[in-house]
């Protein structure tokens, strides 16, 4: 078989590792050729691809980043490659299309797909939102530094008396503030999934300094947001790929603590930081393995499917069922971070 390879969205620690995978599995153990698309759907429309063989993907197993490069697409030229999904195969002679990414991603792998093109897809997100998948490749790295990066700020924020609001990733799900939270010790995680009032936050504030701790952490999430009416905050326009820009919780929390509180209270945003440099162990592992089984559902003409972790196993799924709605942190995750407080 001729695959193509593609890489789209934001890039993700491991994205390297399932490329890998998939020129190591496709050559050693089916002979086919690999392609790599550049730049994500565009290198698609443009034309602008390279072979990948194994000493093109020598070394790159614990690099960050992706050695196709990756580019957002405008939703009219997504359209655009469904509407030619007949001719592009064509013009390329592939007999599939591999794209690694998230929800966008997977959304425009189905478009694809339904157009004809013989499409298996690979999840692709730190932000671990996609329901179809116990876990996505990237967020354990993201956790990781996020809970570094609170280990941190907890002597400083002690040594000067002071609250710090870290901001991580999380647009509209906060599973990275969760489990980074949790891990680092936390005094406050808020997230997009429950509004929280800010007078919650400096309640908690005050009573640990009565206690004699001079110092105080909150985690939250990018797309966390105040309750109704509980502070002044306001939400930012929607950019040319029908994403929402984010006004800044962290800063606009921080300002609103130190106003109340009296005290000083520091913001620090993470932003991409927590999506750069060397993937973990775990990533590179799920990162391979999802590789190794996109090829050999390419080979079982599983066409419009993407790998899944179910438990410990790897799954294919449908990409309907893939992208049909995000994966939230419930409730009772929430009640379990809140518990140890």
């Amino acid at each position: 078989m001729r695959i193509g390879i593609l890489t789209a969205g934001g890039d993700c620690p491991g994205l390297n590792a399932v490329i890998r995978s998939i020129v190591h599995r496709g050559i050693a153990e089916h002979n086919d050729e690999i392609i790599g698309f550049e730049d994500g759907f565009k290198g698609l429309l443009e034309g602008r691809y390279r072979p990948l063989d194994l000493n093109s993907v020598s070394g790159i197993l614990a690099r960050g980043g992706t050695i196709l490069g990756s580019a957002r697409l405008e939703r009219a030229r997504l359209r655009e490659a469904a509407d030619n999904a007949g001719q592009l195969c064509a013009t390329y002679a592939i007999d599939a299309l591999i794209p690694i990414g998230g929800e966008g991603t997977l959304t425009a792998a189905r478009m694809l797909s339904d157009a004809g093109m013989p499409v298996v897809g690979v999840p692709k997100t730190i932000d671990n939102d996609i329901s179809a998948t116990d876990r996505t490749f990237g967020f354990d790295t993201a956790v990781t530094v996020a809970t570094e990066a609170i280990d941190r700020l907890k002597t400083t924020a002690e040594s000067h008396q002071r609250v710090m609001v870290v901001e991580v990733m999380g647009r509209h799900t906060g599973w990275i503030a969760l489990e980074s939270g949790m891990a680092g010790g936390a005094h406050g995680i808020v997230v997009p999934e429950r509004p929280f009032d800010p007078a919650d936050i400096c309640a908690m504030v005050e009573e640990r300094f009565a206690r004699g701790k001079k110092f105080a952490v909150v985690c939250a999430a990018e797309g966390a947001h105040p309750a109704q009416g509980a502070m002044t905050y306001g939400h930012g326009e929607i950019d040319p790929y029908g994403h929402e820009r984010f006004i800044g919780i962290g800063n606009r929390l921080a300002a609103e603590l130190e106003k109340r509180l009296g005290k000083e209270a520091r913001p620090v945003i993470l932003g991409h930081v927590q999506r750069g440099g060397v993937p973990t162990a775990y990533d590179r592992v799920l990162a391979t393995r999802f590789g190794w089984h996109a090829v050999e559902a390419t080979h079982k003409g599983a066409f419009g499917h993407m790998t899944a972790l179910r438990g410990t196993a790897i799954e294919m799924v449908a990409l309907k069922d893939a992208i049909s709605e995000l994966k939230h942190v419930p409730p009772d995750r929430m009640d379990e971070a809140e518990s140890v407080f």
